[in-house]
């Protein structure tokens, strides 16, 4: 156990440096047409390949998009690229398309569950498609939501591990330890997670054959983190309890797969997953690199999916679950516990009460007081009196406010007249890409082409202040000053940076 974690890191001065942890986010979203059904159109042609794209991947189905930010420890970066992500595929997708806003799928019925097993356009994945097909069906695999990723600066674990030198005989066994402690702590609060950001009340024709619309006779606050959402099955032996230490998180995984009850890694769909090596073997000698949250709905009333707010909360949330130690001695009834709990709290009438609402409170009241000893910035302050207030008043949560928005039974005229909207309010911008005003627009639109193209993008500055971008695509690094490209044409000038783009950006 971790103990007095939070005295040492006001000791060592290092709470802004964790502040500015790492967080990146990857939105998965459909792309659907004028009648909110998934759209039928093929993937967009202009993105690049998927076979090596950075930021555009699709997922299960040819319109399941699926926007991966870079890394970044500012809240307002990471945001503006996902802005700038987002700004790229709505104008590359077609005239007749928009982005679904909402987790659960758009309304299917038979020829759109045939239509989506018969069209996928990735060959390297078909195998694997092709098993999560027969294994799960259609319709609980495009489930859409948002995975964030977190990790805790080195210099930060560098200095923390000075005072725990006795307790580990490695720094990689303190990092594991950290980074396990969040873990569990994690799962241990997910109820509070789906309590806030929960945004999936009800499901759309098709979903399940209907079968949840039989089991569940009122609206929810997420049908997505409840047993009947995006969920490993019960045979597959990876229940929740495989949280209960990190050997026995790699052992059990390890030997679902061996035993093939899981086709890969990739198919264990907890709340939690480690992140940063290969193999899951890796994590005892190499350490735990960082970690994926996938425990976030799509929430329809920001355009990008994740609020500002949500994520200055989140953020101020996991140094918190970081630094409070998990008692073992019963960790794995408190996390079988936990699973009954959150799905309990998924599953609840979201204009009422929750049954954990004194937790809540309590939980908050912790919240508040550390961030006031850590002299806490007013957005971070700010943003814990405001979902503290949310905890007392479900009617403020997410899926509580889709409530008017349903008619009969369905969301799918709220999540047409949503979709239609933002995709109109992006496109009416005045720049290209509005998150990036202070660039130039021959700036803009080589940012624009190249992240079409799959190169990654950075915008910095030099010893004088003057902006300049740097592209990179595989192992080459470009660096280009805006001013120098007023007049050419930007994908030309892409090609001949990187001479090997202009063949793999097409897809076969």
């Amino acid at each position: 156990m971790l103990k007095n974690l939070l005295a040492h890191i006001q000791e060592e001065g290092v709470f802004e440096q964790l502040y500015h942890s790492l967080v990146g986010v990857e939105i998965e979203e459909h792309r659907i047409d004028n009648t909110g059904r998934l759209s039928q159109a093929p993937y967009p042609k202009n993105l690049g390949s998927r076979k090596y794209h950075p930021y555009l991947q699709s997922d299960f189905s040819e319109s399941m998009s699926e926007l991966i930010s870079d890394p970044n420890p500012n809240i307002g970066g990471l945001l503006n690229q996902v802005d700038t992500l987002q700004t790229v595929l709505y104008r590359s997708i077609n005239d007749q398309e928009s982005i679904w806003p909402l987790s659960m799928p758009p309304a299917l019925n038979h020829d759109d569950l045939q239509f989506i097993k018969d069209h996928f356009g990735r060959p390297a994945y078909q195998k694997y498609r092709d098993y999560l097909t027969e294994k799960y069906g259609v319709s609980r695999k495009i489930v859409t939501g948002i995975h964030v990723n977190f990790s805790i600066p080195d210099p930060v674990i560098n200095r923390l591990y000075l005072h725990y030198r006795d307790q580990f005989n490695s720094l990689v066994a303190f990092k594991n330890a950290l980074y396990f402690q969040l873990t569990q702590n994690v799962v241990l609060h997910r109820w509070l997670l789906t309590y806030l950001f929960g945004a999936s009340p009800i499901a759309e024709a098709g979903y399940l054959n209907d079968v949840v619309n039989e089991l569940v006779d009122h609206p929810v606050r997420s049908l997505r983190n409840s047993i009947y959402g995006y969920v490993n099955n019960p045979e597959d032996q990876v229940n929740v309890t495989l949280y209960s230490s990190l050997n026995n998180y790699i052992d059990t995984i390890t030997k679902a797969i061996d035993e093939g009850h899981l086709y890969s890694t990739a198919e264990f769909y907890g709340p939690v997953r480690l992140r940063g090596q290969a193999q899951l073997e890796d994590y005892r000698k190499k350490g735990i690199g960082y970690l994926e949250f996938r425990v976030f709905d799509n929430t329809p009333f920001t355009p990008n999916g994740i609020s500002r707010h949500a994520l200055y909360f989140l953020k101020f949330f996991l140094i918190y679950l970081l630094v409070t130690p998990v008692d073992q001695t019963t960790i794995k009834q408190r996390l079988a516990q936990s699973f009954d709990d959150n799905n309990r709290v998924a599953l609840e009438s979201p204009d009422q009460p929750t049954f954990k609402q004194q937790a809540g409170v309590e939980l908050f009241d912790q919240l508040l007081k550390m961030a006031k000893s850590l002299h806490a910035h007013s957005e971070q302050l700010q943003a814990l009196d405001d979902f503290s207030e949310v905890m007392t008043h479900p009617e403020l949560t997410a899926s509580a406010m889709l409530l008017p928005h349903i008619q009969d039974n369905s969301l799918m005229a709220f999540g047409l007249s949503v979709a239609k909207q933002w995709k109109k309010n992006r496109l009416n911008q005045p720049l290209l890409l509005p998150a990036m005003p202070h660039l130039s627009a021959a700036a803009q639109q080589l940012i624009f082409q190249a992240i079409r193209l799959g190169i990654r993008y950075f915008v910095v500055h030099d010893e004088d202040g003057e902006v300049l971008l740097m592209l990179t695509y595989h192992n080459l690094t470009q660096v280009v000053y805006p001013k120098k490209i007023e007049k050419k044409d930007p994908v030309e000038y892409l090609y001949d940076l990187f001479p090997e783009i202009k063949d793999v950006a097409v897809e076969p």
